[in-house]
């Protein structure tokens, strides 16, 4: 192909239809035709990321390989295709009026009035053709719901980029809702309608509509979606529920909707070959097995700030032909009730990462159960660094030992702040984010599980490992797996005299995908299953 081709995709109705998804299923099915893909997220909300956001707000933030903090989404879109995503996927309201008043104050507008138009939108447009290199499609994802004020700007930008790059180059998807009213026993298409009319009223008219709904539409229900939304019949695409995301491409598929992109973009492609997609699903809906995976931690009720977690143990359960099943516990329970039978039923127990004092105690408590009861173990993050300090607690009668984070005053720091990090102003962007490698030992879990001596994994964090204690707990029985390759920095920590014991300083299910299970997350399920069996 001569010239990267565009595909933006947008949400009306309400929010949390699934554009992230929609979008990454697209970008899999057009992968699967042998074109290269990438995804752009636009995000309305003003700040910069989403790093210093609350969880129970924005839900999980997902870190790329060159360090940016972005949205949930970006974790979707590298689950789904191949392309590794960066700071350049992610760009928020935020981030181009940032760069817009820099430019302003540097006088690089000439003394200008600087307008919504056309410097906003130009900036955005900027962003689009920012990731295009070597690229076949770029599918740009845009955040929010058509009629919000928040995101108009972004929607005139994509308005204009149709004129700039010409109308066989660029195509609108419109992600809309057909909710079906049981009172009446019928899906009801008037919400569509409207929303399609807000897109029209600022001079988008949608190629596609993908209609979510709980039932398939019928050829007659299409029919009138397509003659109020001024659309072809066959662009009208039943985008309906299924039991699990990774049916999605298969889904789209099965409506036609790659041929339709094809012919609207005019591109020459093969039919895709969806044979590993197929592959995944049968092994999600013919499990040989299950295991159940105890995790305890602060946001147990919003999963969405566990996404990545959620799906890499998933990826885990397909690698190995089980069915996954969790037990979310609060770590704050812990600490009021003690493990009590908590851990009853579970074959494994996974301490994720976090920020912050709230049920620390409690997941403390859970890995010194781990530990002396022989149940696989698999911390991150936080959870390593809790790790630490329960050993440094129980094995090496540290009984004060703590992280500086959550004691200030604790005789003990064997977990500790990053030497430049102490006078901090500013909490966006300032911890250890993105890819760092690590050396293996090769007698350990971890090079067992990698099956090479160097790694690069994803971090998000500001604490860490204190060397001051290192020969200390090693010498106890801890062994330190996993190191930077400059060795001042520990990475992973296991237990050798456990069943599966394994904790790393990084996110691993950063780099996990439903084609590529992480390593890490393929062994836990394993060890998790020969657990239960034995």
């Amino acid at each position: 192909m001569n010239k990267t081709k565009y595909i933006f995709v947008t949400g009306g109705v309400l929010s949390s239809l699934g554009k992230g998804l929609a979008s990454a299923s697209i970008g899999a099915i057009l992968e699967a035709r042998g074109l290269k893909v990438t995804l752009l997220k636009m995000d309305p909300y003003i700040n910069v990321d989403p790093g210093t956001m609350n969880p129970y707000q924005h839900g999980e933030v997902f870190v790329t390989d060159d360090g940016a903090e972005t949205d949930l989404d970006l974790g979707h879109y590298e689950r789904f295709i191949s392309t590794t995503m960066s700071k350049a996927n992610n760009v928020t309201t935020g981030k181009i009026y940032k760069s817009v008043i820099d430019k302003e104050r540097r006088g690089d507008y000439l003394g200008g009035t600087v307008q919504v138009i056309p410097h906003i939108t130009d900036e955005i447009k900027k962003c689009f053709l920012a990731v295009k290199d070597n690229f076949d499609i770029v599918i740009c994802e845009i955040g929010g719901t058509v009629g919000d004020i928040e995101s108009l700007p972004f929607l005139e930008a994509i308005r204009q980029f149709r004129f700039d790059r010409g109308r066989d180059n660029v195509l609108y998807i419109h992600l809309t809702l057909v909710p079906y009213v049981k009172t009446a026993d019928e899906l009801k298409t008037k919400p569509t309608q409207h929303s399609v009319k807000e897109l029209r009223e600022i001079g988008i008219q949608p190629d596609i509509l993908l209609c979510r709904t709980e039932r398939s539409l019928s050829d007659d229900l299409k029919k009138k979606i397509a003659l109020f939304c001024n659309i072809d019949k066959e662009s009208v695409i039943t985008a309906r529920d299924v039991e699990n995301i990774y049916e999605v491409p298969m889904a789209l598929h099965q409506e036609g909707l790659d041929n339709i992109i094809a012919n609207l973009l005019h591109l020459d492609t093969k039919q895709p070959d969806l044979s590993l997609w197929e592959k995944i699903l049968k092994r999600i809906k013919e499990p040989l097995d299950s295991v159940n995976i105890a995790i305890v931690g602060k946001y147990v009720e919003l999963k969405e700030s566990y996404k990545s977690l959620y799906e890499a143990l998933s990826h885990g359960g397909i690698e190995n032909e089980v069915k996954v099943n969790l037990e979310w516990i609060d770590a704050e329970d812990i600490e009021k009730k003690g493990v009590s039978d908590l851990f009853k039923n579970s074959d494994g127990i996974l301490i994720p990462g976090g920020f912050g004092n709230r049920g620390v105690e409690g997941k403390i408590t859970a890995i010194k159960y781990a530990r002396e009861n022989k149940i696989p173990f698999f911390g991150i993050c936080l959870g390593m660094q809790c790790a630490v300090i329960e050993f440094a607690r129980n094995i090496c009668g540290l009984t004060d030992a703590n992280s500086s984070e959550f004691s200030q005053s604790t005789a003990h720091p064997v977990i500790d702040i990053l030497p430049d990090q102490n006078n901090l102003v500013y909490k966006g962007g300032t911890m250890r984010l993105g890819a760092y490698r690590c050396q293996l030992r090769k007698d350990s879990l971890a090079f067992k599980a990698y099956g090479k001596k160097e790694i690069s994994e994803r971090h998000r964090h500001r604490y860490e490992f204190n060397n001051k204690y290192r020969m200390q707990i090693e010498e106890a029985g801890l062994k330190i797996s996993g190191l930077s390759p400059e060795g001042n920095l520990v990475e992973i920590i296991e237990i050798d005299d456990h069943p599966w014991f394994l904790a790393g300083q990084f996110h691993p299910e950063f780099k996990s995908s439903p084609k590529n299970p992480h390593p890490l997350f393929r062994e836990f399920i394993k060890a998790s299953l020969n657990y239960k069996r034995a």
